[in-house]
């Protein structure tokens, strides 16, 4: 089961003379249970690309299969498809307008013709995996929560719908660090339980690095690199550097302490893994 990207282009404002191509010749396979990060610099094609991997997008040339079938067929199973797919946008809680958070969070659910005690059930389950207590929250305006707990629910309103695949632009944009904390541990804990494909969209290095086993690196519309994070982190930085993408931090650490004297191994990816890279080097106990 996968979400294959065929060779799509697209373009915006077609046949005037402001047109723009936003997506030329972009390929890749997204498979069900893969943790993918897609990384570029501002308008290189990201939020296009995503926007047709749930058929909000149709490719002018391409397609865009699920499982199998093409979003763009005006048929039943391109409708099913199409929501096993969900789409989390940047500044989702934007997208907030019920009265209640259980109002808000069953809008989906109750658009793919579930009946209620299948709505009530899909929200309980989404509200525990968010970590949102349900007889505290259920009932409550989302418009009195905090940002984060704002964008948990909106988190919550895709996860009820029970997709395959989940597309999320930027999840952690706007929050403080505690918050983007507790977003991420919920997309690890959403990832791990229900097997999904994720598709992150991310301008940060540390996120991709932390959470994603594999990067595309988009840069003039185009898909530039497509690899393991710690191979194309590792051997492909001057390419990413071209492409004005940067390294993680604790890559660059690595760099500088390497160059102190200190034998870092590998590229720790992570704070954590560069903790155990110094403690190997200096030879005390790695836990």
């Amino acid at each position: 089961m996968s979400i294959q990207v065929d060779h799509v282009s697209y373009s915006y404002m077609t046949h005037t003379s402001l047109e723009k191509k936003a997506l030329d010749d972009v390929s890749f396979t997204l498979e069900k249970g893969e943790f993918v990060a897609l990384i570029g610099h501002t308008g290189s094609g990201k939020s296009t690309l995503a926007e047709h991997l749930n058929g909000l997008l149709h490719p002018a040339s391409g397609k865009v299969l699920v499982d199998g079938v093409d979003l763009a067929a005006r048929t039943p199973e391109a409708r099913k498809a199409r929501n096993r797919v969900g789409m989390v946008f940047q500044y989702p809680e934007h997208q907030l307008f019920a009265e209640t958070i259980y109002e808000d969070i069953a809008f989906g659910p109750r658009n793919q013709g579930k009946n209620e005690q299948e709505v009530d059930r899909a929200i309980r389950s989404a509200m525990a995996f968010v970590d949102l207590d349900f007889d505290t929250f259920a009932q409550r305006s989302p418009f009195q929560l905090s940002g984060g707990q704002m964008r948990r629910v909106a988190i919550a309103g895709v996860v009820a719908m029970e997709p395959d695949y989940l597309i999320m632009d930027e999840p952690s944009a706007g929050l403080d660090p505690i918050s983007r904390d507790n977003i991420f541990q919920q997309l690890q804990k959403i990832f791990q339980e229900r097997k999904m494909g994720v598709l992150l969209i991310t301008h940060s290095m540390e996120e991709a690095a932390q959470y994603a086993s594999r990067l595309l690196v988009m840069s003039d519309s185009r898909l530039q690199l497509d690899g393991p994070a710690r191979e194309l982190f590792t051997h492909d930085r001057e390419k990413l550097q071209s492409l004005s993408v940067d390294v993680p931090e604790s890559v660059k650490l690595a760099d500088e302490l390497r160059q102190q004297g200190l034998p870092i191994e590998g590229t720790p990816l992570t704070k954590a893994e560069l903790i155990r890279a110094i403690d190997k080097a200096k030879g005390w106990k790695v836990c």
